[in-house]
Order: structure tokens, then sequence, then C-alpha cells
């Protein structure tokens, strides 16, 4: 694994509902391989993670969703988590920064219910990913091939998708998003 070190790293969650872990976890690992996570949200302040339906602790947003573009970062990752991906699914600024990063053939990591806001940013037409089971109709009928893996990586698109189940992933999803984000040419 090639490190992250000078890559900006987008997180993107509403300001309640991403699961804690899957907000923590990859963004430690983006840190010590010398990337610099930033947390955006839909507002400014903090948001709140939660542990499946139980609030958890709270972050800081670095950057709020209608002030930045996917030109100001390398990758993005979108946790998952109920509540976090419907809110963002349901604000156009969240989706058009999400869709802005197909765009510009910029590498995406996705886990849990976090496709939800691809759906909405007709980003998974033609594409093959997974996620938490219960979003697998949701995914066939917005035209993805949907896979039962710890991980999933498809370059059959304008850019990488990463994509993976749940938490007891995140080992496997951490290493192959770090690997994947690498790979892909910094922004200039």
């Amino acid at each position: 694994m090639t490190g992250l070190q000078g890559r900006a790293v987008a997180f993107l969650v509403a300001p309640k509902g991403a699961e804690q872990l899957e907000l923590e976890s990859p963004w430690n690992a983006v840190e010590r391989a010398g990337g610099t996570p930033r947390l955006v949200s839909t507002k400014g302040g903090t948001v709140r993670a939660f542990r499946h339906l139980d609030p958890a602790d709270t972050f800081r947003v670095d950057a709020v969703v209608a002030d930045v573009t996917a030109a100001d970062f390398d990758a993005l990752v979108l946790p998952g988590g109920v509540a976090s991906p419907d809110f963002l699914r349901m604000d156009p600024r969240a989706v058009g920064f999400v869709r802005g990063f197909f765009d510009l053939r910029k590498p995406v990591a996705v886990i849990c219910h976090g496709p939800w806001t691809l759906i909405e940013a007709d980003a998974v037409r033609g594409r093959t990913l997974t996620s938490w089971p219960s979003l697998r109709t949701d995914l066939r009928n917005a035209g993805a091939h949907w896979v039962d893996r710890e991980v999933a990586v498809c370059h059959d698109g304008p850019n990488t998708l990463v994509s993976s189940r749940r938490p007891a992933d995140l080992p496997a999803f951490e290493r192959t998003l770090l690997d994947e984000f690498a790979r892909a040419p910094a922004r200039t």
C-alpha cells in the first residue's frame, strides 16, 4: 500500500445518524496512511454519530457541503448508518457534491446504507457493489449489480467505487480503499 500523503479525503455525513464505527475507523485509517480526512456535512458545527440506533459521540464539521466541491478533494468516503444516508439523499447539495466525484473521476468508498446517496446521484447504474443486505433491491432497481461480499471494487465506470456491507467488514474495506485511493491521481 502506498501512502496518502498530501491527499484530502472528504467524509460526507448528515448532522445526525452516521454509524460511528463506519466514520471513525476509516477516518483513522486515512490518517495513519498520511492522508487528511475532512468532515463535510449539510450544516456547520458538529454532527452526532450513532451506534446503531443509540446516540454516540459528536464530531466537528470541517466544511459545509454548500461551500466545497469534489474538486477540493482527492476522494470521498460515505459512512453508513440508516439515518445519515437517508438525510443526505434528500439534500440536493449533498447529492450534487457526491455526483461531482463521479463526474471528476475521483474514487469513492461507501459502506452499509451509504449507497442510498449514490442511488440518488444516479451513480450506480452499471456498477457492481455491495451494501447492507436491505439495499439489495434498491440498488438493483437503480441499475446496479449487487454482490454479497465483504468488499467490492468496481472499475466499470468513470471512477473507482469501493463498497462494503457492515462494520464487521471494516478491515477489508479500509485496506481496499487505501490501496485504491493511493492509486488514483492526486488533485492538482
